[in-house]
């Protein structure tokens, strides 16, 4: 249970009667809630406020059915709203029962002012509390109903973050006069301390998700609210509630930071871990070797081979049978040859590998094909979407590509895409988010920052297998450019990307132990 979930699960003992003991010498909720209705009764007829024509009573019946009685004397059965089961002194009641609830001031620019009255909006709530850092002023008549005063709940009502409606604070003092502005209210309530606290449990919150949203706003009007349902202890209950939520908050805020610090420190260990075993497997430390192995550069060769009968086939262009050879002089020296140039790369090799194994270029190793992303203007490209389309959100962790989050059209597909990548390629992305692999189990189509790498000699995806899993470690080690949103190569820097090759029975080796010790870390 983290942090969150422990303050939520107080809040919800709080409402249910399980926080603190019943004493059965306190008086029935029953008994607050009239002496409530007859204060209101008597604050309508002074002309303090007006009748709520949506008064109601709810009762629970000679047949334990709960039945809310109206105004108007009409009697529902709502046993369809009531969530859980409460104390046998303990009441249900809509919270404009017991409160009085206003949405707030409009004004306009030209009444804003250095001088004049506080006007409270969202940014004023923070952490459950009344924060004036960031104040507006309005000179302007406020009513008195708009007014502030000390122990009013001030609630986020309207908000185009759907995570801020919601969010309330008990106002503790007022030093000058304060409004609140037309996206909040006001809840003025006998019983604040108890209601602020119902108002962060996730039995508001659940009640206000499933009013709060619309196609434009998020927001909690003055009609939904008051018809909130509520758990009323007896007055004596409430004050032991409140003084027992606010004497283990503390600790369960200590608690939540030191489980948020926790996670934290898991994280980076198993980052760290994970780069750790990467970092062994592609310095070949990770597995024995094994001498009846077949050496990376045989591969090598075959794949040489393969690429000489796929350019006679028409299925490449010359320039793709450009290969560089990497071995090691006599000098100890790294250097690479293409065609009839030599060079020395020892300035590029970042570490030694085992004899059995190569260096060579990903281009001498794989193919890769750069994605595309149809116009978003025009809706006929994505509508009516049958083809899957990989973005970089796609690509999970677990390196399995088995849906997509969005879907192109077939003119899209046969218009723009080109080749389709079938089922078993390898994907990785290399613009903003570098080195992200993902193995396809459906053919589908992807976007301009993922490629597509396809081995030319794979047929048990050993090869595929290895490289997806190094492939993220390795790209730091390639040659990258910074963009506004984040690192990013290009074709050519991928195609140079060096690439430690073990035999191919030394790469289903690695890929299986990699495998066992991630499944082991997750655990």
């Amino acid at each position: 249970m983290n942090g969150k979930q422990l303050k939520n699960s107080i809040l919800q003992w709080a409402i249910q009667g399980k926080l603190v003991p019943q004493d059965p010498n306190d008086e029935p909720a029953s008994i607050l809630l009239e002496r409530i209705r007859e204060e209101k009764a008597r604050l309508v007829n002074e002309g303090k406020i007006k009748k709520d024509k949506n008064e109601s009573i709810i009762f629970r019946g000679d047949d334990n059915s709960h039945y809310e009685k109206f105004a108007d004397g009409t009697v529902k059965c709502i046993d369809d709203e009531i969530p859980f089961e409460i104390p046998q002194s303990w009441c249900w009641t809509r919270i404009c029962n017991i409160t009085q609830s206003y949405i707030g001031l409009t004004y306009s620019p030209s009444e804003v002012s250095s001088q004049g009255t506080i006007v409270l909006r969202s940014s004023n709530i923070k952490n459950g509390r009344l924060d004036l850092c960031d104040i507006v002023r309005v000179s302007k008549e406020i009513p008195e109903k708009l007014r502030v005063a000390p122990n009013d709940i001030i609630i986020c009502a309207r908000n185009g973050s759907k995570r801020l409606v919601g969010k309330s604070a008990i106002v503790d003092t007022v030093n000058e006069p304060m409004t609140f502005g037309a996206f909040m209210a006001i809840c003025k309530t006998p019983l604040y301390k108890y209601i602020y606290q119902f108002l962060q449990s996730d039995l508001f919150f659940s009640q206000l998700r499933d009013v709060s949203g619309t196609t434009t706003i998020n927001q909690l009007t003055q009609n939904n609210f008051n018809a909130f349902l509520v758990p009323i202890p007896p007055i004596e209950e409430q004050q032991r509630i409140v003084e027992r939520i606010e004497e283990i908050m503390p600790i369960a805020d200590k608690y939540e930071k030191s489980q948020e610090a926790l996670d934290k420190l898991n994280a980076e260990i198993f980052d760290k871990l994970k780069k750790s075993v990467l970092q062994e497997a592609i310095q070949g430390k990770l597995v024995t070797q094994d001498p009846n192995d077949e050496p990376a550069s045989v591969l090598l060769e075959r794949i040489k081979e393969e690429k000489a009968k796929l350019f006679k086939e028409g299925k490449l262009k010359k320039k793709d049978l450009v290969d560089s050879v990497i071995f090691k002089g006599e000098d100890n020296k790294y250097y690479e040859q293409v065609e009839n140039s030599i060079s020395d790369i020892t300035s590029e090799i970042p570490f030694d590998i085992p004899e059995s194994w190569a260096w060579c270029r990903m281009g001498s190793l794989t193919n890769l094909r750069i994605g595309k992303t149809p116009a978003r203007g025009d809706s006929s490209f994505w509508q009516q979407g049958i083809h899957p389309w990989v973005s970089i959100s796609d690509l999970t962790q677990n390196n399995i590509i088995n849906s997509t989050k969005e879907k192109i059209s077939d003119i899209a597909a046969q218009t723009i895409m080109g080749p389709i990548s079938k089922a078993g390629s390898l994907l990785m992305s290399f613009k903003l988010t570098v080195g992200k692999t993902g193995i396809l189990t459906i053919d589908a189509y992807h976007n301009e920052a993922i490629v597509t790498i396809n081995t030319f000699i794979d047929n048990d995806f050993h090869t595929r297998n290895y490289l997806s899993i190094i492939l993220p470690i390795l790209t730091n080690y390639g040659e990258t450019k910074d963009a506004i949103k984040g690192k990013t190569m290009n074709s050519q820097s991928l195609n140079a990307l060096l690439i430690p090759l073990p035999p191919i029975d030394e790469q289903k080796r690695i890929f299986q132990k990699v495998s066992l010790l991630f499944s082991k870390l997750t655990c």
